[in-house]
């Protein structure tokens, strides 16, 4: 079946043609060079698209009246006058189309640029506007591809089983082991080849419905089922810190915690409470074709890579004709990966740790302050060849947009000369404590013992807190935090300001949704409904086929949720006030639509640990349970709605029913919070867990961060660190300055509105900069910068159909080949403690890069004090 704007000589990727009739075919289509005029050939470049792009537009463009473009040209212009994604020479052309009266009362005299803009919105309403879509992203579908089948369902469920256990199993070791979904995906492929090989094509009826064992070719749309299964399954319920910190003995020990149904009902609650903000968001986040959702776009184009596709000849680097194949192409650069992992990650680890400029003098502080890999290394022109350093704070460069990935680096080097001043001044005692190190300080330079600030019970002692310390943090770690308010301030601000107009559009259609009258939608030929009001691209249109789930599923998920948070926090002494999960519903309702189109847009996401803990800490002062609780619904429902919207988005490029992503993402996310929770009971009763005698290294690293921050946080309080009795309160000038950066930002752009510049800033992503400190520096960051310039300025800008076809599965392969890499390295030469010994793997530990380095030390006994006895003398 084939839609409208699929050209005559497109096949579909389901197809079951030969594989090499339909690169033929592909190919033939795609250079037609007769197809194209002179002036057609002139703007495919200015209009950032391939030729087939162009080819294809053309058959929509010719039936487009002048006046229908118009309103569609001022459409666009509205919502992406100030999309950083969107060509800026599109907007350029669309603003002269609109400003000149003469192109509509003489429309011969401009025969071209109303052919231009016929074009242009041929492509938005046919395709998506953006180059990076449309390389992966079919604008075909064939509703009669099967997805829901029992093949996809019984490995989706495996792999939620899978990636729950083993997850939960190492998430206490020291370090961590992880599988990702992108593993399950890539393993999912050969088990769904092999039952389409295998398995018999045995028939049953079920609810009045015909299933198959097997319904023939494993195809694109089960896969991505069985992907979204993996992706929820993967994350661990949050509360699990919450117990763990109740459990041990030597932490709050309090044991009615180990009660399978009291941790069942907050796994339950945490882990659904997002669905319902996700679902009620897809106006927002998830239909609009602006929110892009870069890390989407990797995970289908691995999906595509595996799943054999027409395969077109493309003009690359070189001036070279590339005719691999995405999946041939996939596996050549996953090898690759796979092999060299080993060296940075094992056999050579100076390649991760690339401190060539402090082996001059190792032990020079000040050099190692400024060119060292573990210290700030502001000035090294090139800190590592370790794929997993440059893609580890999350900015992929071949995955995020470029001018997402300028702008944290350059926020990253802005708070870099910000902590390098903190740190060399002595601001805060910051000289005593390593430049870059997260933990907590007392006034002696040691790791802040909590337990010395608690009484019996494990609640807050005032008399023994005074007696012992306040908190100290190091230079990066408190501008982190004022990073964190800041960026909060800024994102609300962006989105109020910037994105006023779409979020406008998005209430009205959530305010229809939820209307008694519902409006029959008009529909074409081929059964694809016509969108009313502003313009949508063709997921949008083909999406509208399959039924959509009503929004009263997803609220009435999101009441289930908070009824089991309800239970879990009252049928238990939790001393915890029930009112923690409506505050974390609230939370997210405020900042979920910020958060979400600022990722779906840029890449990045804003998460709310720092502003949950900041406010349950107020709330729940000298109760570090009550914080916890307030900081896991706080934080985690809106990281969950955010995620899953990225899931309900890779299911509507995919063209998969909404009713069953809605099935898979429930079933995936109960089958693994049941398994976690098993796991968790297990490991719970394993003798010496979370001690140094504890087997296999479960030594609770991330458990016993997350004790120290709820009693930091929780029992000491955020107003005895950031009030007006804490030396940290100047931070609090974020939360204005954050809003003002935004401000100052939108007068530049109001005074200079056609600014290319201007266009590319992002002031929310120059704050999260800010964030990757601590215990990161600048060596994290920066190598992000040169590889996203190659990727998406470069190679796009002059071989766009080699940059479509490749640059998102190199991305894929290089993620699976480094997480299958480090599987195999863990339960081989790490089970077993294998070590190489020489220069390669001791270099960097030498000096300052091994062992920490202060500006300023403390005699003994000696010991520093707050900024307010510095300025009148300690007592």
């Amino acid at each position: 079946m084939r839609y409208r704007g699929q050209s005559e000589n497109i096949v579909s990727a389901d197809s079951h043609s030969d594989d090499k009739n339909m690169a033929d075919e592909k190919y033939a289509a795609a250079t037609v060079d007769e197809e194209l005029n002179g002036f057609e050939q002139a703007i495919e470049s200015e209009l950032n698209v391939t030729e087939q792009d162009l080819i294809e537009a053309k058959a929509t463009a010719e039936s487009m009246t002048l006046e229908g473009v118009k309103a569609l040209a001022e459409n666009i212009l509205k919502i992406h006058k100030h999309d950083p994604n969107f060509p800026h020479t599109i907007l350029e052309k669309i603003q002269e189309f609109l400003s000149t009266p003469d192109v509509f009362e003489n429309p011969e005299k401009h025969n071209e640029l109303i052919w231009e803009m016929k074009l242009e919105a041929a492509l938005v309403t046919n395709n998506s506007p953006y180059a990076e879509v449309r390389g992966v992203v079919d604008n075909i579908d064939d509703v009669d591809t099967p997805c829901s089948t029992v093949r996809a369902w019984s490995i989706g469920i495996f792999f939620s089983v899978a990636l729950a256990a083993v997850n939960q199993l190492f998430s206490v070791r020291n370090p961590p082991i992880s599988v990702t979904s992108n593993v399950a995906q890539l393993l999912a492929f050969p088990m769904g080849k092999a039952w389409e090989k295998i398995v018999p094509d045995w028939r049953f009826t079920l609810f009045g419905v015909q299933h198959s064992l097997n319904p023939g070719r494993f195809n694109k749309k089960e896969h991505m089922l069985i992907a979204l299964m993996a992706t929820v399954a993967q994350s661990l319920p949050y509360t699990q810190y919450i117990i763990w910190t109740q459990v041990l003995p030597f932490q709050f020990n309090q044991q009615y915690a180990r009660s399978f149904g009291y941790q069942i009902l907050i796994g339950l609650s945490t882990n659904f409470i997002g669905y319902g903000l996700a679902g009620l968001t897809r106006k927002f986040l998830v239909y609009p074709a602006y929110c892009l959702w870069p890390a989407s776009l990797v995970t289908i184009a691995l999906n595509s890579a595996l799943h054999k596709e027409y395969n077109i000849p493309v003009l690359g680097p070189f001036k070279k004709i590339y005719r691999a194949s995405r999946y041939r192409f996939f596996f050549y650069a996953f090898t690759a990966m796979f092999v060299y992992f080993w060296f940075p990650n094992f056999i050579f680890q100076v390649l991760t740790y690339f401190s060539w400029m402090s082996w001059i003098s190792p032990n020079n502080h000040t050099l190692d302050i400024l060119t060292g890999f573990n210290s700030a290394g502001l000035f090294n022109p090139w800190p590592t060849w370790d794929w997993n350093i440059v893609a580890y704070t999350g900015t992929d460069p071949l995955m995020i947009p470029a001018f997402s990935t300028f702008n944290t680096v350059a926020g990253g080097f802005i708070f870099g000369l910000i902590i390098i001043a903190v740190y060399f001044t002595n601001t805060w005692n910051t000289g005593y404590i390593g430049i870059v190190d997260n933990h907590v300080f007392d006034h002696f330079g040691a790791r802040y013992n909590v337990s010395r600030a608690l009484d019996a019970h494990g609640m807050y002692d005032h008399e023994k807190y005074m007696d012992y310390s306040a908190a100290y943090l190091g230079a990066a770690n408190t501008i982190v935090y004022g990073a964190f308010f800041g960026v909060y301030a800024s994102a609300i601000t962006y989105v109020a300001i910037f994105h006023r107009y779409e979020i406008a559009m998005g209430f009205k259609s959530l305010f229809k949704a939820f209307s008694f009258k519902k409006k029959k939608r008009n529909t074409d030929a081929d059964g694809i409904a016509e969108i009313e009001g502003e313009y949508s691209d063709i997921h949008m249109k083909l999406m509208s086929k399959y039924p959509e789930v009503s929004e009263i599923w997803y609220l009435a998920v999101l009441l289930i949720a908070a009824a089991c948070g309800f239970a879990g926090i009252l049928a238990w002494p939790t001393y915890t006030t029930a009112a923690t999960v409506p505050y974390g519903v609230l939370l997210a309702l405020i900042f979920v639509i910020p958060v979400g189109v600022i990722k779906a847009m840029t890449g990045i996401e804003v998460t709310l640990n720092v502003l949950a803990e900041f406010i349950g800490g107020m709330f729940a002062q000298g109760n570090a349970l009550a914080m916890n609780y307030f900081k896991s619904f706080g934080y985690v429902t809106c990281a969950h709605a955010v995620g899953f919207a990225n899931d309900l988005k890779m299911a509507h490029y995919l063209k998969i029913p909404p009713w069953h992503t809605f099935a898979a993402q429930m079933v995936g996310t109960l089958v693994s919070t049941f398994v976690a929770t098993a796991v968790m009971q297990y490991q719970i009763n394993i003798e010496n867990i979370c001690t140094t005698a504890a087997p296999m290294r479960m030594t609770c690293p991330g458990p016993s961060t997350f004790f120290t921050a709820s009693v930091l946080w929780g029992t000491i309080g955020p107003i005895k660190v950031f009030g007006p009795q804490g030396q940290y309160g100047a931070l609090l000038l974020g939360f204005p300055l954050g809003a003002l950066v935004v401000l100052i930002f939108w007068g530049f752009t109001k005074k200079f509105p056609n600014s290319r510049l201007l266009r590319q800033i992002h002031p929310v992503a120059i704050w999260y900069g800010g964030l990757n400190w601590a215990p990161y520096g600048f060596s994290y960051i920066w190598p992000a910068a040169p590889i996203a310039w190659l990727s998406w300025i470069y190679v796009k800008q002059r071989y766009l159909a080699f940059w479509s076809k490749y640059n998102f599965v190199l991305s894929a392969a290089f993620s699976a080949g480094i997480a299958i890499s480090g599987i195999v390295m863990f339960f081989t030469v790490g089970w077993y403690g294998i070590t190489i010994d020489w220069w390669g793997n001791t270099q960097p530990s030498v000096g300052c890069e091994g062992e920490t380095c202060t500006l300023k030390t403390l005699a003994d006994g000696e010991r520093f004090y707050p900024w307010w006895n510095s300025w009148v003398g300690a007592p």
